[in-house]
Parts: C-alpha cells; sequence; structure tokens
C-alpha cells in the first residue's frame, strides 16, 4: 500500500519559531520550537527546546501564536479543536494578519534601534549599562561606535555596498575591520530570527585589507616536549596538529582533510589564505587520522576548545598560550628549521607584497611544500 504523502503548509515567517516533522509512528509527530534566539561562535543557529509535541501542524501553529502574544502555558495544546477546516481558516488569517504587521514594522527601525535590542537579547543587558562588561561586550560596543555612518539608516534600507563602505572606509587595523564585521553578521542573524530584514547581507560584507596578524608567543622547544609527552590527550592532541600545520582556529572547524594524498585545504581572512594547501606533516599525521576517525573533524566547537586549551595548559603547568600563538609556532618552526620563506609564506597564508614574481608566477606542488614542511623536526 502507498505511503500517504504529506500535506504541504505554508511558510513560517521569519522569527516565528520552527514546526519539525518527527517521522510516522508518533502519536504527537510535530515538535513546537520557539524562535531561535541563541548562536554558537560559528554563527550556527541553536534550536531551543520543544514546548510540546501535537498530533496536527494547525495545532502547532496555534501554539507558536500563543506563544508570540505571552497566551502560551504548558499544556495548553490539550485544549485545542479537533476540526480540521476550523483550525486551518484560523491559521491563514493570523499568517496573513502577522505578515502585514511585519513588513510594516520593518521600515520604522534604524540601524541603532536594531542594535539596542540585539544587545540586550545577547548579553541581557541595556546598552550602556554602567555594571561590568564582558570582553564581548566591549567588543561589540566598539565596533557599533564604528558604524557611525548606519546609525540612523533605516534597517530594511542598508545593503551590502553600506556595510562595506564602513569597513573600507575604516582606517583601523584589522582586528577592529574584524570586529565591525562579526557584528553585522550577529546583527543580521538577530534581525533574521525576529523578521528585522528581507536577506542576509552581512554575508556579503569582506575585509580586503591585509591582515596585520595579532601578536603571538610560540610554544618553546621545552613546552612542545611536554605536549608530546601527553599527545594521547585529546585537547593536547589537537594543540599539536595547530603547532604543525600554521592555520588560524576558525579554519579546523570547517577545513578539507584529505588522509590518502596528506594534506589539509581551507583558511579564512583573505584571498592569500582561504582555501590553500598545507601538507600534514608526518609527525601529526597519526594524530590527525585518529583524530577524525574519532570525531569525524578535526574541531567541532571553537569556544569549547579555547576553554579546554587553557585547562589543560594548567594542568601540565605551561604559561597560558592563545590558540593563535599555535600559528606563531608553525611560523617559528619553520624558520629554525630553514624551510623556505616564500614557501612559509604560502603556507601561512601570506601576502607577497609587492614580490610580483612569487605573487603571479610562484607555483608550487603538493611536493614542494611537502620536502619543505618535512624540513621541520619533532621534538619527541
Amino acid at each position: 500500500m502507498a505511503k500517504k504523502k504529506r500535506k504541504k503548509h505554508q511558510k513560517l515567517p521569519n522569527g516565528y519559531g520552527s514546526i519539525k516533522y518527527l517521522g510516522d509512528g508518533r502519536r504527537n509527530p510535530y515538535a513546537v520550537h520557539p524562535p531561535t534566539k541563541e548562536f554558537n561562535i560559528d554563527g550556527i543557529p541553536q534550536t531551543p527546546k520543544a514546548l510540546c509535541y501535537v498530533d496536527d501542524w494547525y495545532k502547532a501553529f496555534t501554539v507558536l501564536t500563543w506563544y508570540k502574544n505571552n497566551e502560551y502555558y504548558p499544556g495548553r495544546e490539550t485544549e485545542l479543536s479537533s476540526d480540521q477546516k476550523e483550525l486551518e481558516k484560523q491559521v491563514a488569517e493570523i499568517l496573513s494578519q502577522y505578515t502585514q504587521k511585519a513588513k510594516a514594522n520593518k521600515g520604522t527601525k534604524t540601524f541603532s534601534e536594531v542594535f539596542h535590542e540585539y544587545y540586550k537579547d545577547k548579553f541581557k543587558q541595556d546598552y550602556g549599562h554602567k555594571g561590568k562588561k564582558t570582553s564581548m561586550e566591549r567588543s561589540m560596543s566598539a565596533a557599533y561606535k564604528n558604524c557611525v555612518a548606519l546609525h540612523d539608516k533605516p534597517f530594511i534600507e542598508i545593503t551590502q555596498k553600506d556595510m562595506q563602505k564602513v569597513i573600507d572606509n575604516c582606517e583601523l587595523k584589522h582586528a577592529s575591520l574584524e570586529l565591525i564585521q562579526t557584528l553585522f553578521r550577529q546583527m543580521y542573524q538577530y534581525a533574521e530570527a525576529n523578521n528585522l530584514c528581507d536577506k542576509n547581507y552581512a554575508q556579503f560584507v569582506r575585509i580586503d585589507q591585509e591582515d596585520d596578524d595579532e601578536h603571538g608567543i610560540p610554544f618553546t622547544d621545552s613546552e612542545l616536549k611536554i605536549l608530546w609527552g601527553n599527545k594521547e590527550n585529546k585537547t593536547v592532541e589537537m594543540i599539536l596538529i595547530m603547532c604543525y600545520s600554521g592555520y588560524r582556529i576558525a579554519a579546523y572547524n570547517k577545513m578539507k582533510v584529505d588522509l590518502k594524498e596528506r594534506y589539509f585545504q581551507g583558511g579564512v581572512k583573505n584571498k592569500y589564505s582561504r582555501e590553500r594547501i598545507v601538507p600534514i606533516h608526518s609527525g601529526i599525521y597519526g594524530l590527525v587520522k585518529r583524530r577524525i576517525k574519532r570525531d569525524g573533524a578535526l574541531m567541532k566547537n571553537t569556544t569549547d576548545f579555547r576553554e579546554d586549551m587553557y585547562a589543560v595548559l594548567e594542568m601540565l603547568k605551561i604559561d597560558k598560550h592563545t590558540p593563535h600563538d599555535c600559528r606563531h609556532t608553525f611560523s617559528k618552526l619553520c624558520e629554525d628549521n630553514k624551510v623556505s620563506e616564500n614557501d612559509r609564506k604560502r603556507m601561512l597564508g601570506h601576502s607577497f607584497g609587492n614580490d610580483l614574481t612569487n605573487k603571479v608566477y610562484g607555483h608550487r606542488s603538493l611536493e614542494d611544500l611537502r620536502e619543505e614542511i618535512e624540513k621541520i623536526k619533532i621534538c619527541y
């Protein structure tokens, strides 16, 4: 007997929440989730816990409407009628009214007003509060002050070109531009979740300025020896992989790892560093293979890794290092072991500046790069 095809329902407006069908064989197969408000450090939305589970899509929609109007309480879904026609009619009317109201509301909020809403939603404090501020609060506040050209502009009218102009005209260091870019992305995530924009233009904003890179302190040889002595620890395992490959931490959760051909491919930031190839050093190949087999990826969450890294370094009585120090360690290892300067730049994703010959005509094969990276000696 052919399986009965499920009816397609209207798409819910942005910021309304979600209804997830969990499959046949359940008495209440529709999970009702409130709007997404939280995003992890990589910008991936975190689905909230379901409000309830019901047997009908229209009942699920009604629950979301109650929730949006602060009229829902646990168990209220049991009060709903099972009259299908009545439920369908009610949902159509609610959607129509909500869409009209949302369209009218979109055009009234300025960039500053959306920022204040985003700030309170993210930090649970009003912007400008006098209490103690986290590092992220200070960073986003500084980024906001560098967007003064957008402050009074209706948010719905802002385009990629407007935001790009803010980035391009900012004379601050690369790190400050990154904060502005982060603010744009987080504000648009909030705006999308609350139906305040039609499209996420922040995803197209780029930083064209060459990265001046952040300062860092490489691990010493004695510290590396301690790490190698504890390579069975999952966090130490990743620290070592980073020290002998040289990518920024954000690149590791999305990069391609080719175990057969033994290379990494990925990168973030700029045109010189994106999608660059770095051979997997033979000394860390076993660690990489083990990690991929066990976890399915090199890194799943950068925030968790940072916390784990600081904790394990303290446990090993090694002075505090940041993940970016691993990149500086790789650079120093290349220098100390006489890796070609041009290939060091290639593997780190650095620009060749005014060196037109290397910038345009410099071509190196995977094996050329492997020959260079294998010059690095492992201090087991």
